[in-house]
């Protein structure tokens, strides 16, 4: 059995990007590690929230361990915050600092696999774009020697944003940076069908309360989606993708993240 480390941004985008896989992974008997860089904004009782929330999210999905490296959310849109007292924002760590963090992890738990994101960071966050950057550098410093970047297929996100609008859901999105987000369909390397494991998924994306009742940009999003019934859900979000940067897409891309 083989250990796979899951490196992502925020609490709620391990359930988004690869909550399918994580618990397809331990289900079939891998040891499975969830790894935040940040908690929240840096507002100390919605920082514990959010962890609180991703601790049980984790636990749905069969996760085996969760850690938080430290740093607070550096919000998405022009304006960058000051850091909050005592904390810094993730996109202002020195990438060195922050990929030692992870790196001492990936040696603890002798890290076979390490889940990051593709170099747009997705949707361009700037938290994700860190995450990429740092990633890459643990696994250097670590010595794990596969990385997959986990990522949509740009033609899908399309369809995703087409059937958004169909059901009227408020939703606030760039049609151009569509356009250069994510991946494009031919870099893709693997396809994962989690779609058995949908109910999974959406019960861990329901753990994270605060964002699904709040007031954020996708929570209007959220709440439609944790509503759906599971067949609907998988319909939409029961595939995952990712992309191996070290090889060439194949004819035919691997439909499980231990294959090569």
């Amino acid at each position: 059995m083989s250990t796979v480390v899951a490196f992502h941004a925020h609490p709620d985008d391990e359930v988004l990007l690869t909550g399918g896989t994580l618990a397809r992974a331990a289900a079939e008997g891998h040891r499975v590690v969830v790894v935040v860089a940040t908690d929240h904004m840096g507002a100390a009782g919605a920082s514990s929230t959010r962890i609180g929330e991703l601790r049980s999210s984790a636990a749905v999905l069969g996760v085996h361990r969760v850690e938080h490296l430290g740093y607070a959310g550096s919000g998405h849109g022009p304006v960058l915050l000051p850091d909050p007292p005592g904390r810094q924002r993730f996109v202002r760590a020195a990438t060195e600092e922050a990929a030692g963090r992870l790196a001492e992890i990936l040696r603890a738990e002798r890290a076979d696999l390490l889940l990051s994101y593709d170099p747009c960071g997705g949707y361009g966050h700037r938290d994700h774009v860190k995450v990429h950057e740092v990633g890459k550098r643990a696994a250097e410093l670590a010595g794990v020697a596969t990385v997959l970047e986990a990522t949509m297929p740009r033609d899908v996100v399309v369809r995703l944003v087409r059937a958004v609008r169909a059901l009227r859901i408020p939703f606030r999105f760039d049609a151009d940076a569509l356009q250069a987000a994510y991946s494009a369909s031919s870099a893709i390397t693997h396809r994962v069908d989690v779609r058995r494991f949908a109910r999974q998924k959406q019960a861990a994306l329901a753990a994270h309360r605060s964002e699904v009742t709040g007031g954020g940009r996708i929570a209007p999003l959220l709440r439609v989606l944790v509503r759906l019934p599971p067949r609907v859900f998988g319909a939409l979000l029961g595939r995952e993708w990712f992309v191996d940067p070290t090889r060439p897409p194949a004819a035919r891309r691997a439909t499980d993240i231990f294959q090569r």
